[in-house]
């Protein structure tokens, strides 16, 4: 009797339900997760703004097993993390577990996506844009000549206005034909 010990107030995992594709018991994992990954810097008790104000270090998430052999590891925490860094708060890393999970809708993946091939942030997936990408998921194994002859088919198949670059319409537009893409764009809980 009065032994038990509260992570999140009711109000918070009702905040937190209403805004992820997440229960109340997949909240508490994906915070148990969270804590694992520094329990000395992440307290147990979260019912103040802890969940916001606490910073994990972006070097930690990056080593995290769901994401240490993404190649696109320092992007996802910069695109999730509030303010750019890569630290993640509870709240930062509690949307990205949620935008990763299964139950998120094709658009929301989408949208995140784009975010996170969109190195420059102009809202364009520029050719500097898709070389880093495509880079990134080689690993460096093609040549710049490689590179840039897949970058001018991608170019040539995707950007319909012929600006150049591909709008967000226009990536959309090719991740509704790609059918894997909700199976490689999810980390599980």
């Amino acid at each position: 009797m009065g032994n038990k010990v509260t992570t999140f107030t009711d109000d918070q995992l009702e905040a937190y339900q209403d805004c992820t594709f997440f229960t109340r018991k997949e909240i508490l994992r994906v915070f148990k997760r969270y804590q694992e990954l520094a329990p000395d810097l992440i307290p147990f008790n979260m019912t103040g703004d802890e969940s916001r104000k606490i910073k994990m270090p972006v070097d930690v998430i990056e080593g995290m097993a769901e994401l240490n052999e993404n190649p696109f590891k320092t992007r996802v925490c910069e695109v999730f993390s509030e303010d750019g860094s890569g630290n993640m708060s509870f709240d930062d890393f509690l949307d990205m577990f949620s935008v990763f999970s299964e139950a998120a809708p094709r658009d929301i993946k989408t949208a995140y996506g784009f975010r996170i091939y969109d190195f420059d942030g102009d809202n364009y997936l520029s050719r500097p844009d898709l070389e880093k990408t495509l880079t990134s998921l080689t690993q460096d194994e093609l040549t710049a000549e490689e590179v840039a002859f897949v970058v001018d088919k991608v170019l040539e198949e995707a950007d319909l206005d012929d600006d150049g670059m591909l709008s967000y319409i226009e990536f959309e537009h090719v991740i509704s034909r790609a059918p894997d893409f909700l199976n490689t764009f999810h980390i599980r809980i």
